[in-house]
């Protein structure tokens, strides 16, 4: 009725399991599946065409910049799309959204502020996190 878009297929290199915690910064090409915590920044490069996919078990406190993500979990930190974001129904951020496409399904969550930046996103001043908690990103 709108126009049928196609969902890209990600290919998942890499997985990082529920029962897995990272404390440090990740650095990626290709797919990336998380269903684990992570404290630490994750990136991919600019224009590699990688995919994050975050579980609706898995959550991040650090800043992401991948081209494109699946969030379906919890992201304490800015989050920096290149080309293409999907905020599934159980997605949570608390930090500011740099994007260039957006999908939002009802039931997702933005705590900060939506920008809307097609060009240089390592260009992109990184504005303040609002009010944010431990508590928020341990689940408690």
């Amino acid at each position: 009725m709108w126009g049928k878009r196609k969902k890209k297929v990600t290919q998942i290199d890499s997985l990082l399991g529920q029962k897995t915690q990272i404390n440090g910064d990740i650095t990626f090409t290709g797919g990336l599946h998380i269903d684990a915590k992570v404290e630490g920044n994750i990136t991919a490069p600019e224009e590699s065409g990688s995919v994050l996919t975050l579980s609706e078990q898995g959550s991040i406190k650090g800043d992401v910049r991948v081209p494109n993500m699946i969030i379906n979990g919890t992201i304490i930190g800015n989050v920096y799309a290149e080309e293409y974001l999907e905020l599934a129904h159980h997605a949570h951020i608390t930090g500011n959204v740099y994007y260039n496409i957006i999908e939002m399904e009802t039931g997702s969550e933005v705590n900060g502020s939506l920008i809307r930046a097609s060009d240089n996103m390592a260009s992109q001043p990184a504005l303040p996190l609002a009010h944010h908690t431990n508590s928020q990103f341990s689940g408690q």
